[in-house]
């Protein structure tokens, strides 16, 4: 981080901002070229050195990404589904092979065999009528198809809209109390992070609410690209406003001027259904200046995202945002205290902030009666297309996963032998552990795993683990931001040492390579590199006897 090039950035504001320069600059090629570098830097009096550097850092503006005109996802659970190799193959009858790239992962876990064209995502059976169905202004699966939803323990996140005016009726009310009644309501639900750290959020408002400035952010964080999580994707496309209502009352309460939702470019119809849903208030005089006329100006903007896991870590972000390589920060300083342009900010997920309405419209104290002691509220689960009822289910914290397993989604349609949940820095979880969990924060977390999105990815028995294995440090390197040596090298060195073995060239020594893992996670500056070796261990500690072979 570069607290001048922070600066340097924030002189036009968000309205005009270096990085979503940088993406129009992209949009012709694939990549921007020397002289939109060039005219960048020195617009925003930045050297040459930043615009490239950050140009090349994301998988859609990288001079790699030039002429790439259909994506194929590679996220784990495509990959698990064994469907990708058919999908690139016919994708091959239509564009060379320098044509096709990659995207992680496009929301599409429940169907699998997708991929991205012209600006839309398509899924399931699209690929088998790719020629004749598809078009730039094309439709593949529709939204009610592509996101099937089911719940219990409670609607509080898929609970049907209220309307526009019922909706924000209750903004208005709430914009007559002050900050601190406000936040009181938040700290008494007792709601923790959904983005996986699970860091109570009322805690985290407050921090920026006391700081002193006069220009603060709000930031939605909807670039949590987890493979095998879609409940943001849901949530942004079925409930923007939800979200919205979420931004505007952290606003309120710390406050904060400017809300920007950062949304992951592999979503792009969500970009589009929460801009409509921005017009919509802008129309309706609630946002600027003295909104209601309650003295709270606040206004919001998306920013689209070009392709970076790294970004779902909310400092690569904000990094991100101001035109920067998005690269971890160190802390503290933390974010609510120097943030987005060195200013106080918030950052908060999408099912976080969506969570909000609830709260203030029944109070904190019905949300806390939710859940556990510790964990409190609901939870989105969204479950991949091994079950035989696929999809996004809402659950009250606390739920036992084999009630998530065998109830809601089915049971499994072919033999699993393990799931990872939390995403790929998740745990792997055995089959045979479906008995002794719960879903919430601490039941996972006393038996050696991690809830994060709880995303439910099936490892086939047919699967062989250290593939996935592999598979898992493949993406931890080439998602990894660089910034920290640990993280940098670790994760290449583990997949050069998963995929040697693989190929017969040589046995691991365990002993080297649990030392990899200590450094991994002891050393790494943040959740990526310090994340991987849990399911790594757990794949050890599990599945010893398939993966012996591969170990000296």
């Amino acid at each position: 981080m570069s607290k001048n090039i922070s600066e340097l950035s924030s002189r036009k504001g968000l309205k005009t901002n270096l990085f979503e320069e940088l993406g129009n600059a992209a949009q012709q090629t694939g990549t921007p070229n020397d002289t939109a570098l060039e005219r960048l830097a020195n617009e925003f009096l930045l050297g040459k050195a930043v615009t490239y550097g950050t140009a090349s850092f994301y998988d859609f503006t990288k001079p790699e990404n030039q002429h790439k005109k259909v994506y194929v996802c590679n996220g784990s659970a495509c990959v698990c589904a064994g469907t990708q190799e058919k999908v690139t193959k016919e994708l091959e009858n239509h564009f060379s092979a320098n044509e096709i790239g990659h995207m992680t992962c496009l929301g599409r876990c429940y169907e699998n065999s997708a991929f991205h064209y012209k600006g839309k995502n398509y899924s399931g059976k699209d690929i088998n009528n790719f020629k004749s169905s598809l078009t730039p202004e094309g439709g593949g699966s529709s939204r009610s198809k592509s996101l099937p939803l089911g719940e219990v323990g409670g609607a509080i996140l898929t609970s049907p809209f209220d309307g526009f005016e019922k909706h924000y009726a209750l903004l208005k009310a709430a914009l007559k109390k002050t900050p601190d009644e406000l936040l009181t309501e938040i700290k008494n639900s007792e709601i923790r992070g959904r983005g996986g750290a699970g860091f109570p959020m009322g805690f985290k408002w407050e921090s920026c609410k006391n700081e002193k400035n006069d220009t603060k952010f709000i930031i939605c964080n909807a670039d949590e690209g987890d493979p095998g999580a879609y409940s943001d994707r849901y949530l942004l496309e079925e409930r923007p406003h939800s979200v919205l209502f979420g931004m505007m009352i952290a606003g309120f309460i710390t406050g904060a001027a400017w809300g920007v939702l950062y949304i992951r470019a592999e979503y792009p119809e969500a970009v589009d259904i929460v801009q409509k849903a921005i017009d919509e208030l802008r129309q309706n005089n609630l946002l600027g200046k003295n909104i209601d006329n309650s003295g709270f100006n606040f206004d919001l903007k998306i920013i689209k995202a070009q392709g970076a896991y790294i970004c779902g870590e909310e400092t690569a972000l904000i990094n991100s945002i101001e035109g920067q390589r998005p690269e971890v920060r160190t802390r503290p300083p933390y974010p609510t205290q120097q943030g987005l342009f060195n200013k106080p900010t918030i950052v908060n997920n999408v099912e976080t902030l969506a969570a909000v309405y609830s709260i203030i419209k029944n109070s904190g104290k019905v949300y806390a009666q939710l859940g556990t002691e510790k964990s409190k509220g609901t939870k989105l689960v969204c479950l991949d297309s091994f079950f035989k009822n696929p999809g996004i289910y809402e659950v009250e914290m606390g739920t036992p996963l084999k009630t998530i397993i065998h109830e809601l989604g089915g049971g499994f349609k072919e033999p699993v032998k393990a799931m990872q949940i939390g995403g790929p820095l998740g745990g792997i979880v055995p089959v045979t552990k479906i008995d002794e969990l719960s879903l919430d924060f601490e039941s996972f977390a006393q038996q050696g795993f991690l809830l994060g999105h709880a995303s439910i990815i099936c490892i086939p028995e047919k699967f062989p683990m250290m593939n996935y294995l592999e598979h898992l440090f493949e993406f931890a390197a080439y998602e990894s931001c660089g910034k920290c040596f640990p993280c940098r090298l670790g994760t290449k060195r583990g997949q050069e040492m998963t995929q040697k073995a693989l190929n017969g060239e040589y046995k691991i020594n365990k002993t080297l390579f649990l030392d990899l893992l200590t450094t991994l996670q002891q050393g790494s500056l943040c959740a990526h590199g310090g994340g991987i070796p849990l399911p790594i261990k757990n794949a050890l500690t599990y599945f010893d006897n398939e993966l012996k072979p591969f170990f000296s």
